[in-house]
This record gives structure tokens, sequence and C-alpha cells, in this order.
């Protein structure tokens, strides 16, 4: 666990410094617009490398929980009886869509 090592054990060189459990949190929960982040006194000290890694895994985490939220509204018993779980679909997939227009956006930025 290479990666999680450095930040266990609080070495504070290249802007390796342990992270609170609430930006910790965060990131678990899917957040990953930079202008969030950046409330967290941590997200500072962080090199751009490492900041661009968190937002990947708030970017993963977050598609992992909306495509989950839609198989489970695509999965409800009699769903071609329930037309408004079409509307939660539709949306489902907008916010999907519109995870993968941040992500491009964010790797181009990140890039530079």
């Amino acid at each position: 666990m290479g990666f999680e090592d450095g930040a266990e054990q609080g070495s504070t060189s290249g802007g390796y410094a342990p992270q609170s459990s609430a930006f910790e949190e965060a990131i678990k929960q899917g957040e990953y617009q930079p202008e969030f982040l950046s409330k967290f006194p941590e997200w500072k000290k962080m090199s751009r490398h490492r900041q661009f890694q968190y937002i990947r895994q708030g970017i993963n985490n977050r598609e992992r929980q909306i495509s989950t939220q839609w198989a489970e509204v695509n999965n409800v018993l009699n769903f071609s009886k329930k037309p408004h779980l079409q509307e939660a679909l539709r949306n489902l997939e907008k916010q999907l869509q519109n995870l993968r227009e941040d992500k491009e956006e964010l790797f181009v930025e990140y890039s530079k």
C-alpha cells in the first residue's frame, strides 16, 4: 500500500501530510470538484499531481455511486408499470454524462 503508507506515516516531505478524516470521507462520498476540495486545508499543501489523484478517485467513486443507483432503479419490480421511474433513470444518465464531461475537463486542466 505504497500510496497510503506515506499519508499514514505523517511525512511532510513532498507535500505528503496526513489527511483529515473529513477530507477522506468527502473523497469516498464522490466529491471531486477542486473548488469544493480546496476548502480543506490539506488540499493547498498537496502537489498538483496528488490533487489530481484525489480528483480521479472522487470521480471514480461518484461514477460507481450513480451507476449503482441507476441499476437499483432499473431493477425495480414492475418497472414498466412505473413511468415516473423513467424520469429518475434519465436524471441519473444526465448526471453520468455531466460527470464524464467534468472528467474530461479536469484531465485537460491537470495535464498542463
